[in-house]
């Protein structure tokens, strides 16, 4: 397959290159910085942060998924990549796309947890049920990103042989195929309708609950307190889900590839990056932890 990217730039190409360089380094710096502070720092060995080092992972792998050959076109014009090549980044692009949705409404369930029955924290939540739940939400996607790939590589594609994506996503690879897409996206469409409802409804029901009891919190401190607590989840699931509506659920009339290639750098690249700088900001553990370090490596 060839990958068209931002072909249409060629003038371009080396902006976008140390554009996306930035956003790569900066991604994997943010995210194994505070993987390696909810690692090896004991404060830290709770089921909130570990939570968190699953989404710090994910983040990794989304844009090493797709950036490094994205750089490589930018710098040298190769936009060839293997069929196993692109089956590879189906099968990776699903895995990471259905475990998040998972790791998410587990996070709010963590949440509803420590602010809906704070005495039971321990029991409801231990590290135990949490790296279950986690393991779950790997598996979950694992076998997803199975059923995906087997469903597209069975195709057969001869209308061309150029994604216009910046990566082997099922959407574009469809609109090649010469087989039968209504028993694909069919195929496709039952598993999609229940991995993304169940997780969803999880965290509706999770933050219905969660509002519920902060407002029933008499003192204004109060309140801002409890909801600090949730707001940097609360944030990453705006934007997390934002731009997966934006990217899945647009009416086939307003389907356009080019704002199809603009939510894909957003949560493949600048949603990745920015995630670690949310959970810093809202944290003050976290602030306190990494002034620490800071200040170690400067002494």
């Amino acid at each position: 397959f060839v990958l068209l990217g931002f072909c249409k730039f060629p003038k371009f190409q080396l902006v976008f290159f140390f554009i996306f360089l930035a956003i790569y380094v900066a991604t994997l710096f943010g995210n194994s910085l505070t993987t390696a502070l909810f690692c090896f720092d004991h404060h830290f060995h709770s089921p909130m942060y570990i939570l968190l080092c699953n989404m710090s992972v994910l983040d990794m792998s989304f844009t090493t998924m797709v950036l490094p050959k994205l750089l490589n076109m930018f710098l040298t014009g190769n936009n060839v990549i293997s069929y196993r090549g692109c089956m590879a980044q189906v099968f990776f692009f699903v895995v990471l796309m259905v475990t998040e949705y998972f790791i998410l409404a587990t996070m709010a369930y963590d949440r509803y947890v420590a602010i809906c029955h704070p005495l039971h924290y321990s029991s409801f939540m231990s590290l135990r049920i949490c790296f279950w739940m986690s393991l779950t939400s790997w598996s979950l996607g694992v076998l997803d990103g199975i059923l995906y790939t087997v469903v597209i590589s069975s195709s057969t594609f001869c209308k061309s042989n150029e994604v216009d994506h910046l990566f082997c996503d099922m959407k574009p690879l469809m609109l090649l195929s010469c087989s039968d897409t209504h028993t694909i996206e069919m195929l496709i469409l039952g598993p999609s309708a229940v991995i993304g409802f169940v997780p969803s409804v999880l965290t509706l029901v999770s933050y219905i609950y969660i509002i519920s009891t902060i407002l029933k919190i008499h003192s204004k401190e109060g309140r801002h307190k409890t909801f600090s607590t949730c707001s940097s989840h609360l944030t990453v699931i705006l934007l997390f889900y934002g731009t997966v509506l934006g990217m899945y659920m647009r009416p086939k009339s307003s389907y356009s590839m080019g704002q199809d290639k603009v939510f894909a750098v957003l949560y493949a690249g600048v949603i990745p990056m920015l995630n670690p700088i949310i959970y810093s900001l809202k944290n003050e553990e976290v602030k306190k932890a990494l002034c620490k370090i800071r200040n170690q490596m400067l002494s």
